[in-house]
């Protein structure tokens, strides 16, 4: 080995680990933008400000309206749940690291989804893609429940799937030109699932089951709501 070569490596382990570090930064950002808790937020303003037929003669009133009960019962309290169990020390992090952790969190946030599916499903008043995908949620973290028995699979994936499950369903449907939508959220779950998995934060296992999850707990749900 040439005395070049020996002042090359160093410098290959130092580029090396710059750019490991910044994935790694921008994998966590990724988490944080595209937490679970949030994509409730992302997919209700879609179909309430970007779907041109969901939420058809709905003022801006009603629409806001329903965007705060989307964000109190879904995103608020799940927060302040995980909030308060930190508090009182029933969970060791925020972050909900291990499985034990995560078991109340997934009961509580599986009574505000079944909550928020019985005011959202009173007849004619929501559209039923909503219905659907509030439903889909409460399907969603009770299947979580279960499976975390097993495995720590990923909230992340589950999020992910979910919002890809009601884009199919709409695909499907026909109810709106779906291309660059299903483009979007295709890209977006395929790296925050490589973000997930960047961080070490799961198995491969862990991400593909989150998604198998995710995705067929709003076509169940489709199933229910007429």
């Amino acid at each position: 080995m040439t005395s070049e070569t020996i002042q090359e490596a160093p410098v290959a382990d130092l580029v090396q680990h710059e750019t490991n570090s910044f994935l790694r930064s921008i994998a966590k950002i990724t988490s944080y933008i595209f937490h679970p808790v949030f994509i409730p937020l992302y997919v209700g303003a879609f179909l309430l400000f970007v779907h041109p037929y969901a939420f058809t003669g709905f003022s801006m009133a009603n629409r806001q309206r329903t965007f705060f009960i989307i964000l109190l019962n879904l995103t608020a309290f799940p927060l302040l749940a995980v909030a308060l169990l930190r508090a009182l020390k029933f969970i060791d992090s925020f972050f909900l690291k291990t499985q034990k952790d995560r078991i109340i969190p997934y009961i509580a946030c599986g009574i505000f989804f079944f909550w928020a599916y019985q005011v959202f499903k009173q007849p004619g008043r929501f559209p039923s893609l909503l219905v659907i995908y509030v439903l889909g949620l409460f399907l969603a973290s009770s299947a979580a429940l279960i499976a975390n028995i097993y495995l720590k699979v990923s909230m992340h994936a589950i999020g992910m799937g979910g919002w890809l499950g009601l884009f199919l369903l709409i695909f499907r449907e026909q109810s709106m030109l779906m291309s660059w939508p299903m483009c979007m959220v295709l890209i977006l779950t395929g790296w925050v699932c490589t973000a997930r998995m960047l961080l070490h934060a799961h198995r491969q296992i862990d991400i593909y089951l989150g998604l198998l999850i995710g995705v067929l707990s709003i076509w169940v749900a489709s199933f229910f709501v007429a």
